[in-house]
């Protein structure tokens, strides 16, 4: 319908006397040529970014315009750079926005910390990583008469970004902070992501804050939301907490331990509810002191990450329920049921496994959960734990609650990350709307969010009906956007340590299988490369999509996903984002070793029908 593609960055060529642009972009399958005249000083081989000056048509392809030179394949961050252009990822802020920044204070004016909850003394605490520098939430657990009281207290960001100003435009375009190795581009600028709306330890800062009653057995008795003024008594790390659960002195241990059990409470209570929990470790990219990548280290999930997630959970379903009470067109966080057509191929791809996926017709959380616990040791288990994964649809924000699957929920709000997702941004709007519209009616603190059915009128809520279905379509694709940026940069990140390692031997499992060759994931890299079919060997290969295997006509071997390989690094392209690799062992699935066998006639047909194609196939 438009075009929208006015910017391409990518590898710049000379060929038979013509400058063109080989886009990095995996969607862009069109060269740019360049003119001669307009390279900007460009030379074959570097990375650069081109203006589309001439969209293509029938007859002609498209061409640009050198407009930055951004270096090569060894320059320090330049994968960062071509991420955020491929995805077109907003990264300068205006100088409206800036201005506006600027002009808020370094301190909470004390005219600001008038008419709300005074929780200054309260022990709330943060924890973090160890290189986190803005704190969007803080922490306190205590016993009481019906359990356990939690406090979850938020930064309050829709204080200092009104709806409408440049600051929240800014915000709003962007969505979402993004993350990369060594590097944020933040939603809002720093002076308050990392200064005045960053819960930082020994100051005053305005928050929001969720006040919950947690039953002994981890059910939800009573929450309610106020306005506040706390101060964090003390910046926890990961780390930090990680040794006290595991016995070493710490002065405030005692809150520790508090939080603990209530999160053994509540991981009994997401147990028993049969929430959707893949607990894969992950990759932390190791970087040098020169800024290149290292080596890789597996990240865990340990009690003290799991802890604050599962006090996050709590505070999203008080404000999901809030909003729902109120029948508030908010963003809720949906997660759908899987499609039955993707949940039939799933049950028989596990079958292939001997794996089961319960449920009839449609799998509960609990039945996804029950295989992924069944994947626990298996060597292809974090290949078979992503088929999972992928079966299931894609969370998204919108105004119509349709609950979260994944995490059981009937209704799930994102409400504790006010500076790095604007979805959270709205929400505080509207339980500040709650809050000041309805206090009046129900005769309770002016800070206090009321517990009453009544709806409040529209014009008091910040957004229209159709203003929430638009934002819920804006930051969706905001968080695909960001989410695709990343893997982008870890990508690359990951073939530029690959390219130092060629003839390395590693281990890996076949991930996927196409009539060219087999994708491998490596073990050691969650990376993937492939082998293509012209090196397994003389005879040939067909390609079953039933069975997802390559089998050779003549002896009979089938290569099938999930089978595990050990395999040589044997090119890498950076640039391209691809690993070659080469077949040096192979350890097929039992069940394939057994049912594959064919016959003695079955052999010689192979072996007559082969001639022609495996001749041909070696010439090619």
């Amino acid at each position: 319908l438009e075009r929208r593609t006015a910017r391409l960055v990518g590898v710049i060529e000379r060929e038979r006397g013509q400058y063109l642009l080989y886009p990095s972009n995996r969607r862009q399958h069109q060269l740019v040529e360049v003119d001669p005249k307009a390279l900007g000083g460009a030379r074959p081989g570097q990375i650069v970014s081109v203006v589309v000056t001439r969209q293509p048509d029938w007859e002609r392809g498209p061409t640009g315009e050198v407009e930055a030179v951004l270096g090569d394949h060894m320059t320090p961050g330049i994968e960062v750079e071509i991420a955020v252009r491929d995805n077109d990822l907003p990264v300068d802020f205006g100088e409206d926005a800036l201005s506006e920044a600027d002009a808020l204070p370094a301190r909470v004016p004390t005219r600001a910390k008038s008419g709300r909850a005074d929780l200054r003394d309260l022990p709330l605490v943060t924890i973090d990583g160890e290189d986190a520098r803005d704190f969007d939430d803080a922490v306190y657990c205590e016993p009481h008469a019906d359990g356990f009281r939690l406090v979850v207290a938020i930064a309050d960001v829709a204080h200092y970004v009104q709806e409408a100003s440049a600051l929240d435009t800014a915000a709003r375009e962007r969505g979402t902070s993004v993350y990369f190795p060594q590097y944020v581009i933040p939603m809002l600028p720093e002076s308050l992501s990392n200064g005045l709306c960053s819960l930082k330890e020994g100051v005053d800062r305005l928050a929001m804050v969720c006040d919950m009653v947690i039953g002994p057995r981890g059910a939800l008795r009573d929450y309610t939301f106020y306005e506040a003024t706390i101060r964090s008594h003390q910046r926890f790390t990961y780390t930090r907490v990680q040794a006290i659960l595991e016995g070493s002195n710490d002065p405030l241990e005692a809150h520790v331990r508090q939080l603990h059990e209530i999160y053994r409470v509540l991981l009994a209570s997401r147990d028993r509810r049969g929430a959707v929990d893949f607990d894969s470790p992950e990759l932390r990219i190791v970087f040098d002191d020169a800024g290149e990548v290292a080596g890789f280290e597996p990240v865990h999930r340990k009690d003290a990450h799991r802890l604050i997630e599962e006090c996050m959970l709590c505070a999203n379903v008080c404000a999901a329920r809030l909003v729902g009470q109120f029948d508030a067109d908010a963003l809720y966080r949906v997660h759908e049921q899987p499609e039955l057509e993707k949940v039939e191929y799933l049950r028989t791809f596990l079958a292939a496994f001997g794996l089961k996926l319960g449920g009839d017709p449609l799998p509960t959380p609990a039945d996804y959960q029950a295989a992924a616990a069944a994947l626990a040791g298996r060597r292809n288990g974090r290949f078979l734990q992503l088929a999972l994964l992928r079966s299931m649809q894609q969370a998204v924000y919108q105004p119509d609650n349709k609950g979260h699957f994944g995490l059981n929920f009937e209704a799930y709000a994102h409400f504790t990350s006010p500076i790095r997702r604007y979805p959270d941004l709205t929400i505080h709007r509207y339980i500040k709307a709650i809050i000041h519209g309805a206090a009046e009616t129900t005769q309770v603190q002016r800070f206090e969010a009321p517990r009453t059915q009544e709806k409040l009128h529209q014009s008091e809520y910040p957004y229209a009906p159709e203003q929430v279905l638009e934002l819920g379509m804006q930051t969706s694709m905001a968080e695909r956007r960001a989410d695709s940026a990343a893997w982008d940069v870890i990508t690359a990140l990951k073939c530029r340590y690959l390219a130092q390692h060629i003839g390395d031997d590693e281990d890996g499992v076949i991930t996927a299988v196409a009539g060219f060759g087999l994708f491998i994931e490596l073990n050691r890299y969650y990376c993937e490369g492939l082998v293509h079919v012209s090196t397994l060997g003389t005879e040939y290969f067909t390609f079953d999509p039933g069975s997802q295997c390559l089998i050779g006509e003549r002896s009979g071997l089938h290569y099938g996903v999930g089978d595990s390989v050990r395999v040589q690094i044997v090119r890498v392209d950076p640039a391209e984002r691809k690993v070659d690799l080469e077949l040096l062992s192979h350890h097929p699935l039992s069940r394939r070793a057994q049912s594959r066998r064919r016959t003695k006639g079955d052999r010689k047909k192979g072996r007559r029908g082969r001639d022609d194609r495996g001749r041909s196939a070696r010439r090619r």
